[in-house]
């Protein structure tokens, strides 16, 4: 079309696709396009402000790297990712969070009352529950990809001084859909601030803190996988998470247990925990697929 005007464009726009292409890609795209569109137009959207948008994605796209996903962390930011869980989570099951820039595939299995605290030295934590269906019967064989921050406030990938698998593990409940490990306390800490993402956060004076959690991806045959975080109801970020992901139903409450109550079987710190300690119990709902 010879005559396109800024009032015009979206339509021309509309007007090139192709009537053969995917319909969900050609809705999709559409929007998007129709909502890029009318920002511009609402804004009066100026060169400079286009050139410093199109400098931040190349940044982003510099930064970025097979441990480091800028891309991610600001969908995080703008409070995309978190919209996107509640957009798909099921109110009969426990409430989708976000998955994070800081997921490591391949974790190793960690058995039933394994340890992730491994050689740091810290209160133990232990952690339990149970994974069920929406009816409550428990999911037998169902598996956890567990990952956490150490007590220094770094996932593996961002400390050189922890082994890449530091914090993570796989494990696989039995028949009556149970599990248990021991670790750490997570503690609050910043997203990465030292890039684009760190640049947007600065200019909207905003914090680039998260409360402490865990973070869960629960999978079993049948079930909607959920990908999921638990949060301390202490903890002083809980009510102003940078990435969003509080839910009131993954909120959970540490319990200090005595000096000498630590399970005598079932955990491979058994036998070995006599000071005080700290316990949780989680139980993880998951909805079968449609």
């Amino acid at each position: 079309m010879r005559d396109v005007t800024k009032d015009n464009i979206t339509d021309v726009f509309m007007g090139y696709m192709s009537p053969d292409m995917d319909p969900r890609l050609r809705e999709v795209l559409s929007s998007l396009v129709r909502h890029l569109h009318d920002f511009a137009r609402e804004v009066n959207l100026t060169h400079d402000e286009w050139n410093t948008g199109i400098a931040f994605l190349e940044a982003a796209g510099e930064i970025s790297d097979k441990e480091r996903h800028e891309f991610v962390l600001l969908s995080d930011v703008l409070g995309l990712s978190s919209l996107v869980d509640m957009l798909h989570s099921h109110p009969e099951g426990t409430s989708s969070s976000v998955l994070g820039p800081f997921h490591i595939t391949g974790s190793p299995p960690l058995p039933l009352g394994g340890d992730l605290r491994k050689d740091f030295d810290d209160t133990v934590l232990l952690v339990q529950g149970t994974i069920r269906d929406p009816d409550g019967t428990p999911i037998p064989g169902a598996t956890l990809d567990i990952w956490q921050t150490a007590p220094n406030g770094l996932y593996s990938s961002q400390d050189p001084d922890q082994d890449t698998y530091s914090f993570h593990g796989i494990q696989t409940v039995g028949t009556d859909g149970r599990y248990r490990f021991t670790s750490v306390r997570p503690v609050e800490y910043t997203v990465p601030s030292d890039g684009p993402v760190g640049d947007i956060l600065r200019a909207c004076g905003r914090h680039p803190w998260r409360p402490s959690h865990l973070h869960f991806i629960v999978e079993a045959e049948g079930f909607k996988p959920l990908v999921t975080e638990v949060f301390a109801a202490d903890d002083p970020y809980l009510d102003q998470d940078t990435v969003f992901g509080v839910r009131k139903d993954l909120v959970m409450s540490y319990q200090e247990m005595p000096a000498g109550s630590f399970p005598e079987a079932g955990f491979e710190l058994s036998g070995q925990v006599d000071e005080p300690y700290l316990k949780v119990e989680f139980d993880l709902t998951l909805v079968r697929q449609a």
